[in-house]
């Protein structure tokens, strides 16, 4: 008799290890595989640094480099919002603070609080002419602490952008010197997390496992054969490179890994930072992004530094498009150029119940992560996540 499943989640990256949780969570039986030896996906930490050479096919480290044990190169860096180089001496002061004020002690069901503005209504390029912000001031706002990766949010009801600022805000002040969060030994860590939690709930994991066919009665998903066997399942879930033919290329994303000797100059010599090259700088579309790391991360060797530089691609030379943010970073000892393909389903998955998720773009952040996790649980469960603490459930089911 075939094993049957309620869901099968296809790779290991953090969405599919985030949802393989959830579901397990919720009392699913799930079955985890991924045809990778290794845990990650797209998002995966790559150690010793011998690994990363041979996966750019670029000749062994030289000692200098230190020891490759030491090194655990996320090929996809993300900080985490804590909550989920401060920048206020620049801004005209007084008028940044009666706005960050105001956000600070918003509230959406409280209209006293809105400064007769609607938050479902108002444009949030309304609510910054309202507080009188200039463009360098609105150009931070937006994208260093709001995260947008471009301006049409500018034209958006403000409600979302307010509380995305909030958030940033309530972060900052949770840790002082920076809002944003960082595993040590890199990202790799946090499927893993998320893998570990979903065993406690029984799941079935085999990696290194090749998925030679999705089956289907119907037009809906019915197994998953691999070497020889049939996965019996009601649901799936997957990453792009499982599902070729149901997604479609929406843009290319440049990254660039650094290693490097030295902190970033005009950074006060810091281990960890972010750097936003804003897009109407450059006369881009995009952004460009750098996200730097070190060993006090437990990422690189003693004294090294490891940087990444990301943008979406726009031109047919993408490695001079990310040429300002490589500037900031010389001298550079090793580069690793990837470009990748920005893969996003074609359908929502209700029909056939196969639900793919997006590629990891070219935020250093997990913003756009978060919102695909959120949109493949409503369309997975057809509700909306709650985030709640477990012990709650407890008390729920005591009653």
């Amino acid at each position: 008799r075939m094993p049957e499943f309620d869901v099968i989640v296809l790779g290991t990256g953090l969405k599919e290890c985030v949802l393989s949780g959830l579901m397990s969570v919720s009392g699913k039986k799930v079955l985890h595989m991924d045809s990778n030896p290794y845990y990650g996906g797209e998002s995966a930490s790559v150690s010793p640094l011998e690994e990363l050479y041979k996966r750019f096919q670029v000749s062994a480290p030289s000692k200098s480099m230190g020891c490759g044990k030491d090194w655990n190169v996320d090929l996809i860096p993300k900080f985490l919002l804590a909550n989920r180089e401060n920048l206020m001496g620049m801004f005209d002061k007084r008028r940044f603070r009666k706005f960050m004020s105001f956000v600070l002690n918003f509230e959406e069901n409280n209209p006293r609080t809105h400064h007769d503005m609607d938050p479902h209504r108002t444009s949030m390029r309304d609510v910054f002419r309202h507080f009188d912000l200039g463009d360098d001031v609105v150009e931070v706002t937006g994208h260093a602490l709001a995260l947008h990766i471009n301006d049409d949010y500018l034209e958006q009801p403000c409600l979302m952008t307010i509380q995305r600022i909030k958030l940033y805000s309530e972060s900052l002040a949770r840790y002082s010197l920076s809002p944003f969060l960082y595993p040590l030994f890199g990202l790799g860590e946090l499927p893993q997390g998320f893998v570990r939690l979903s065993a406690v709930y029984g799941n079935s994991y085999l990696l290194n496992r090749r998925v030679d066919e999705i089956l289907m009665e119907d037009g809906r998903v019915a197994a998953v054969r691999s070497e020889g066997e049939v996965f019996r399942c009601k649901q799936l879930i997957c990453d792009p490179s499982y599902m070729p033919e149901r997604v479609k290329k929406a843009g290319r994303v440049i990254r660039v890994i650094c290693l490097l000797n030295h902190p970033i100059k005009n950074t006060h010599d810091a281990n960890s930072c972010q750097i936003i090259i804003p897009q109407t700088h450059l006369n881009r579309k995009s952004d460009i992004y750098i996200c730097l790391l070190s060993f006090a991360h437990n990422v690189a060797a003693e004294g090294k530094y490891m940087a990444v530089v990301s943008t979406m691609v726009e031109t047919c030379n993408p490695e001079k498009e990310v040429a300002p943010g490589l500037a900031l970073l010389e001298p550079i000892m090793e580069k690793f150029v990837s470009i990748s393909n920005l893969m996003v389903p074609t359908d929502n998955g209700r029909r056939s119940q196969i639900f793919i998720s997006r590629s990891y773009d070219h935020t250093p952040h997990f913003q756009t992560e978060t919102d695909d996790i959120l949109d493949l649980y409503h369309r997975v469960t057809g509700s909306e996540f709650i985030f709640r603490d477990p012990r709650d459930a407890d008390a729920d089911s005591d009653d």
